[in-house]
This record gives structure tokens, sequence and C-alpha cells, in this order.
């Protein structure tokens, strides 16, 4: 679903085979974006660490934040705040992007893509 320069981004280094989730991203000093592709059904237990944003592209997740169940569908989006338990039922073939305030949440497994504040372009 994603471009070819997304899928060309550095992978994370997360507890899933490839083909299970693909998992590319964009780090910078201030957070960290990632573009995720569930290839297979995913439960996340409940878990919970620096603030998260996220919207759904495709297909399905049941998230638990804070207490709450919600089912998203595609152009749905989910706020999840410092530290607030959440859990996650993620349907094969969804697609998201997370933004993660925690710029070192998961690891890459090649050579970062970073963007700097100060940073000039002439585009």
């Amino acid at each position: 679903m994603f471009p070819d320069f997304i899928d060309a981004l550095p992978q994370l280094d997360i507890p899933f085979p490839e083909d299970v989730v693909s998992a590319r991203a964009i780090r910078s000093n201030k957070g960290l974006a990632v573009f995720f592709t569930f290839h297979k059904d995913v439960v996340l237990p409940k878990h919970a660490h620096g603030p998260q944003w996220g919207t759904l592209l495709a297909g399905e997740i049941t998230m638990t934040i804070g207490g709450t169940t919600r089912t998203m569908l595609p152009g749905d989006t989910w706020d999840i705040g410092d530290g607030v338990p959440h859990s996650v039922r993620i349907a094969a073939g969804s697609v998201a992007i997370d933004v993660f305030a925690e710029p070192d949440r998961y690891a890459l497994k090649s050579d970062v893509l970073e963007v700097s504040e100060d940073s000039d372009t002439d585009d």
C-alpha cells in the first residue's frame, strides 16, 4: 500500500518476523514515525510507554486504551497518553501509521534516516 520510497525506509527491529509485520520508519530527535503493514493477525498484550498517535489506513484494529475498548476502521485515529495502559488486536491486512514521542521506542535495523530541525533544503 505504501509507495516505494516508504518501503525503502529503514526497517524496525521489532519482535515479529517480516512475514508477520513490515515496519518502516523515519526517526528524528523529537520522535519516531512508523509505517506498519500487518500480514498476519497480531495481538499486543497490555503495555504502556510514552505518548503515541496513530491512524488506520486499511483493515481493522481493536484497541483497549485506559479500559475503554474501541474497534478502529480506516480513517480512525488514536491518541494514547504518556504511560496509559493499552492492548491491541490487529487483523491481517491492516495498514497503519503510528507516531511515537520516544525517538528510541524501537531500534532500526539499518541506517537511520534522520531529520534535523536545522536541515536546510532548497526544495
